[in-house]
């Protein structure tokens, strides 16, 4: 199950962690994103105790949002010692973002 990341824990939950993390930027609005939703659950338990995989409201938590300049959605972050190390805008096949993780672990 994917985590939820929220503007009081994704400090935390994100930026202190020593693992990999992929973030799904999203609002309940947005086709594309309810479209990449299933994949982000899929990948969240394929990777389950190896990346953190989880999901921002830019709605719900504004903060996140803007302190990443996320101005598209949805926009996924790769996120590795507080880092973003590499990012997607706009719905994707699964297998782009499996490679993308895949070259970051």
């Amino acid at each position: 199950m994917a985590l939820e990341f929220t503007d009081a824990n994704f400090q935390s939950e994100v930026l202190e962690s020593k693992t990999l993390n992929v973030i799904d930027f999203w609002a309940e609005w947005c086709g594309p994103c309810r479209a990449i939703g299933p994949v982000i659950e899929e990948l969240s338990k394929e990777y389950e105790g190896r990346v953190k995989i989880g999901k921002v409201n830019v709605d719900v938590n504004p903060n996140v949002s803007v302190n990443f300049g996320i101005t598209s959605i949805p926009a996924i972050l790769f996120i590795k010692n507080g880092v973003v190390v590499d990012k997607q805008i706009g719905a994707v096949p699964k297998s782009v973002l499996d490679k993308k993780i895949q070259s970051l672990l």
